[in-house]
């Protein structure tokens, strides 16, 4: 069938969903087939990294104290096949996962580029595979996203329908990985903060309901981990999990300004050689010594919820040591410490994952560590119960989304045995990191720069705004040599009553106001001698603003200087035109009332 066929059957096609069914309809409809394919993506991703996994760790070279000598060399392998797919095969930047997802959200009106929708599936593929201690989650997320923003887009909605089918494939791919089509949902509400209404929740759902169904038809129940509660908590060990959520506290901010630390380590490191040399040497170290930061850590931490500290020690030097419990305390202590560094100094070297794996694991952990910590002083805890519950904690913490982390790990555990612990948990942890990161990982960049959209109505609309729609171009120019009589014949073609003074460059170096040369435009002596110069206004920060500002602070300059129009000037400040309150504000009501209606 030719181009233009198919073209012509679109057209048909897109005309008779318009004459037939209403757009929300159709969304339902579309929710479901980015489920689909968002379900068939996480299947396909976490099933390549495990059997390339399982392949990998079936060489074993080991030295005279024990461990793997090849884990000293395949992190390095994966990130080298990593920056040389994104180098040579995308060739531009790959994004920030979440972060750029959040992003297109309140400034690119929920726009992906294409090469979102595998980019990010691919080089996560290479990199967790050979090792790379990062996440699945994130990266099948923004895939999830990237389906979903372009799947709109093709069909030509709605920027509100694009955002909803944006967030529907963010939900179908975490549904997807954990059969946890709440947690799906509660991650785009908390995580990308979403206003959860009955127009938004339905496709959500649907999309959710499907990728978990499609993982289930693939994978059965075995898609993340399955753990199934055998030990009942008791009221009495309560305040053992208050002390569990301060400890998740402090795992989360470590963790978070560990990540910080490093990351910007590499970041001022401009030879990209330098960063893949360090951060292979690094990471290949750090996971010879311990072997349970490779790749992901989900089965290591599988095999500490089932009690199996001999596969937890699998491949390590300190596996002729397992039977002590106090060893124990201490290898988890340190993969408290080490979590961060690895995660971080595996992206800051080139490869690509998220934080959320990381988090979990790191929660795993740290419950693990504090149960046999309380065994060893004489309290008798169940292991596996607080290490479920320490994943929730570390993961409130660093997603700041409570009710995502609490219904995820009642999903997995298959019920809501551990309901209250979850809750008092999560609830000390966000409590105890609020003081310190305002923010999610996801989210606090973008809070610095003044472009994470909130559940506040006022700002999200703001943010979304299409400034540079707004801006009106009908303003007659002057040149900076120009003289009164020129001012004269821009006065009698404009309907305007401001004229920006450009140099030849297109730089804008003043502005001229009809009321000042008001008393002088008949004075006709005057029209060769008298310069542009002489009666233009020379110009301020607060008369101008870029496409880039915050619009918190377009509001400011609007409101502190009393003004009806502002200059507007692109990065490398050349003229662009105007932007008046009265537009503005009629956008801004135009989003309020979108908002509303959903």
């Amino acid at each position: 069938m030719s181009k233009i066929r198919k073209h012509t059957l679109f057209r048909r096609f897109l005309a008779w969903h318009l004459k037939h069914m209403s757009e929300y309809t159709f969304v339902l409809i579309l929710s479901v087939l980015v489920g689909l394919l968002s379900g068939v993506a996480a299947v396909v991703l976490k099933t390549l990294v495990h059997v390339i996994n399982r392949w990998l760790l079936g060489f074993h070279v080991p030295t005279f104290l024990g461990g793997n000598l090849l884990m000293l060399v395949y992190p390095a392998i994966g990130i080298l096949l990593t920056i040389l797919f994104v180098r040579y095969v995308i060739r531009g930047d790959i994004g920030h996962g979440l972060p750029s997802v959040l992003y297109s959200i309140s400034r690119q009106q929920s726009r992906l580029p294409g090469k979102a929708t595998y980019a990010s599936l691919i080089a996560s593929t290479l990199t967790v595979a050979f090792g790379g201690s990062v996440g699945l989650e994130a990266p099948i997320a923004t895939t999830g996203s990237a389906i979903g923003s372009n799947i709109g887009r093709i069909f030509k909605l709605q920027p509100t329908c694009v955002r909803i089918l944006l967030g529907s494939g963010a939900a179908g791919a975490i549904a997807g990985i954990f059969q946890a089509p709440v947690a799906g949902v509660l991650l785009v509400v908390e995580g990308f903060l979403f206003d959860l209404t009955i127009t938004s929740f339905m496709p959500l759902m649907l999309s959710a309901l499907t990728a978990g169904s499609v993982a289930y038809f693939f994978m059965g129940k075995e898609v993340l981990f399955a753990f199934h509660i055998t030990t009942h908590y008791d009221l009495s060990q309560l305040p053992f999990f208050a002390v569990l959520g301060v400890v998740c506290a402090f795992s989360t901010v470590l963790f978070l300004r560990t990540m910080d630390k490093v990351e910007d380590w590499f970041a001022r490191r401009r030879n990209g050689m330098v960063r893949y040399m360090v951060g292979a040497v690094t990471l290949g170290f750090l996971i010879f010594l311990f072997p349970p930061l490779f790749g992901e850590g989900y089965s290591s931490l599988s095999q500490l919820l089932n009690g199996d500290i001999e596969g937890f020690f699998d491949h390590s030097l300190f596996r002729q040591w397992t039977d002590s419990e106090w060893l124990l305390l201490v290898v988890l202590f340190l993969l408290v410490l080490l979590k961060g560094v690895a995660t971080a100094t595996t992206i800051g070297s080139g490869g690509v994952g998220g934080t959320f794996g990381p988090a979990l694991v790191l929660g795993g952990v740290s419950g693990y560590f504090v149960a046999l910590l309380l065994m060893q002083l004489g309290f008798e805890q169940s292991m596996a119960n607080f290490a479920l519950v320490g994943m929730a904690g570390v993961m409130a913490g660093v997603m700041r989304a409570p009710l995502m982390a609490t219904f995820l790990i009642m999903e997995i555990s298959g019920g809501y045995e551990l309901l209250m612990p979850l809750l008092i948990v999560v609830v000390i942890t966000c409590l105890c990191v609020r003081p310190y990161e305002k923010h999610s990982i996801y989210g606090r960049k973008l809070a610095e720069q003044g472009d994470l959209i909130t559940h506040d109505k006022d700002n999200a609309a703001l943010l979304m705004m299409d400034l540079r729609a707004l801006v009106e171009t009908n303003f007659a120019t002057l040149r900076h040599d120009d003289t009164l009589k020129h001012v004269v014949a821009a006065i009698q073609n404009s309907s305007r009553n401001l004229f920006p003074v450009l140099e030849e460059n297109g730089k804008l170096v003043g502005l001229v106001v009809l009321e000042d040369v008001r008393k002088i435009i008949f004075s006709t002596d005057l029209y060769d001698s008298c310069k542009v110069t002489e009666v233009m206004h020379p110009l301020t920060e607060g008369d101008v603003i870029r496409l880039n500002d915050p619009p918190a602070e377009i509001v400011k300059k609007f409101i502190s200087g009393n003004r009806y129009n502002v200059i507007v000037l692109d990065e490398e400040n050349n003229y662009l035109g105007f932007l008046s309150r009265a537009n503005m504000l009629s956008e801004y009501k135009k989003f309020v009332s979108e908002f509303s209606e959903e």
